[in-house]
């Protein structure tokens, strides 16, 4: 596609002023503001937390200690994704003059508040799923609190490390090698005994998402500034460097602050749900009576579960024996551990899965379960939602009429409403430490992407196009809910952009970019399954 605008290095304009928006002071209300949003969050979240543990039986000094420490840690990784991840959202409006850094950066952590807010869920439990079943199953275990912690401990520290070098890596991909070493380990220590690692579908599913998201990202940014090129191409102001803070034209200015917006909301959609599916691991781990099973479902949805429970045993195999629960149990797990079918498989999920309905349906009220019961009805409820899952992937569920399916389908669906939940109070603070962390720490990554990935300032079409494809990108992902990386897609869309303009990349930093992002698996990896080790050894 040709143009005929000459690349910048070819241009001759006026000597430009150095933009020194990024260095704008912050407003002196900044700090009142910021500190009235925490203690009331913190209030309304040590409300909630209360109301939820009054119905349960008191928890001893070590269980608060250990859920306050937990709950800490796993907020500080999102503070730290915060300052880390979404300064690549505020790096274009920044460094276009499209809104001063202050306005730019307090906006774009509002913008991710209200992402995670209206966030499904569904990332966070993929997340979880990457993780060995025997560990997820026995959470509240040491070994359970070791993996937690292992995992998060990593994350941060290898977040802190590349944000302190201004190199802007992914904290999703720093999150899932946590998860990787912890399931590499865990396979290591344990295999002898049949233990398993990670899900390895799962994590080429993921992995696929994290290697081609990014190659989407430079592609489509290069391809739409070209096409912005030869659009606008009287426009010659769209295609040069701002002046000073001179802003950029008014169109301009609000896609720019639009794509902002929408980089920033589908940021905190995205990333803010592996905060969350860690902090349910660690409630569901210390507090089970509280947290295993969305108690908020109502009667009538127990009675329908109970009676898709009852058709769907029937639907997968009609002349199921009556197989005792835990001789189920050990089949089903050792299926999800080996991938090894077995003409037991079949029949031993339809009978836990009939046990299931009649379990929760004489109950009525998911309140009154018991304390000791509670637990068990998750693991059997977890066993059996990933072995369908596994089952249907593999096409290993028997042949069945399109009602059978329909039925099949209703159940799987009914089931995950029991245990793919999230509190109202975990969204809010996985937010506030989300939004909060891109006010805080972001000057580091924005300068970095800002002005080191090129080797000239980037142009407004420049900043309209990376932002436009990461944004749009970014959303598609978290509608498959598949975890992508907002670093990986905005820094590969902003290089795309150089490339198309032949303004030329600084290959000192992309090569330091791409060190980062090579080396953040085995480093993580290498991290989490040494500190999932030594963790063990105290529990």
């Amino acid at each position: 596609m040709n143009s005929n605008i000459p690349p910048v290095q070819d241009q001759v304009h006026v000597t430009q002023v150095k933009s020194t928006n990024v260095h704008v002071p912050t407003p002196k209300f900044f700090m009142p503001v910021f500190l009235t949003v925490i203690i009331s969050t913190l209030i309304y979240i040590g409300f909630q937390l209360s109301a939820d543990l009054s119905h349960v039986p008191a928890l001893n000094l070590y269980s608060l200690i250990l859920l306050a420490t937990a709950l800490f840690i796993a907020l500080g990784f999102e503070f730290v994704n915060g300052f880390h991840d979404t300064a690549n959202a505020v790096a274009t409006v920044i460094y276009t003059n499209a809104l001063s850094a202050p306005v730019a950066v307090m906006w774009a952590g509002f913008c991710n508040f209200l992402g995670v807010m209206v966030a499904s869920g569904a990332v966070a439990y993929g997340i979880i799923a990457l993780l060995p079943v025997e560990l997820i199953m026995n959470v509240s275990s040491g070994a359970g609190f070791a993996m937690v912690f292992a995992m998060l401990i990593a994350a941060i520290l290898w977040n802190l490390g590349t944000w302190f070098l201004g190199i802007p890596a992914s904290s999703s991909h720093t999150l899932i090698g946590s998860i990787l070493g912890v399931g590499i380990m865990n396979y290591l220590m344990h295999s002898g005994s049949g233990a398993s690692g990670v899900d390895m579908d799962q994590v080429i599913k993921v992995g696929k998402a994290l290697l081609f998201s990014p190659m989407i990202g430079f592609a489509f940014a290069a391809v739409l500034f070209l096409l912005v090129k030869k659009i606008f191409k009287k426009q010659l102001e769209l295609f040069q460097p701002p002046e000073g803070n001179k802003p950029p034209p008014p169109l301009i200015r609000a896609i720019l602050i639009f794509t902002c917006t929408g980089v920033s909301f589908a940021h905190g959609s995205n990333d803010g749900q592996k905060g969350m599916g860690l902090i349910m691991l660690i409630l569901i781990g210390i507090v089970p009576l509280a947290y295993s099973l969305n108690k908020n479902l109502d009667s009538q949805h127990i009675q329908s579960f109970a009676q898709l429970s009852d058709q769907t045993a029937a639907v997968i195999y009609p002349n199921h024996n009556d197989i005792a629960d835990e001789k189920a149990r050990t089949v089903i797990t050792q299926y999800i551990q080996t991938k090894e079918m077995t003409p037991e498989v079949v029949p031993a999920l339809a009978s836990l899965t009939d046990h299931l309905g009649e379990r929760v349906g004489h109950y009525g009220d998911l309140k009154a379960i018991p304390e000791a019961e509670v637990s068990a009805l998750r693991n059997d409820m977890y066993l059996s939602t990933t072995a369908f899952k596994r089952l249907d992937k593999a096409d290993q569920l028997p042949a069945m009429s399109e009602a059978g399916k329909k039925t099949v389908k209703e159940y799987r669906s009914n089931l995950d409403s029991f245990l793919q939940y999230i509190p109202t109070w975990v969204k809010v603070a996985v937010a506030l430490a989300l939004g909060l962390g891109t006010m805080v720490g972001w000057k580091r990554i924005v300068v970095t992407v800002g002005e080191r990935i090129g080797k000239n300032h980037m142009t407004y079409g420049q900043g309209m196009s990376a932002e436009l494809v990461a944004m749009t990108t970014i959303a598609a992902a978290d509608g498959f809910g598949m975890p992508v990386s907002t670093t990986h897609v905005l820094n590969s869309a902003v290089a795309g952009t150089m490339v198309a303009n032949k303004s030329g990349l600084n290959f000192a930093t992309v090569r330091t970019i791409l060190s980062a992002w090579i080396f953040t698996l085995p480093a993580t990896i290498c991290l989490s399954g040494g500190l999932f080790w030594l963790f063990l050894q105290f529990v």
